[in-house]
């Protein structure tokens, strides 16, 4: 996983949980909601470096 995609995915996971509780606080249902999707693409975008990363490791020598 390079070091760029890495910092993407869990700077998305973070700044998607902080819009998520700042939602829930002041009772936004669009910025909890949107806050929800940052979060989980973060999570998606890590768990798509990881695998590309076991796919391509038993191949390099």
């Amino acid at each position: 996983m390079t070091a760029k995609r890495k910092m993407q995915a869990k700077g998305a996971q973070v700044i998607g949980a902080m819009k998520e509780v700042v939602g829930r606080a002041t009772h936004n249902r669009k910025l909890e909601a949107e806050g929800k999707a940052e979060k989980s693409a973060g999570h998606g975008l890590d768990a798509a470096e990881k695998t590309k990363d076991a796919v391509r490791k038993p191949w390099q020598h």
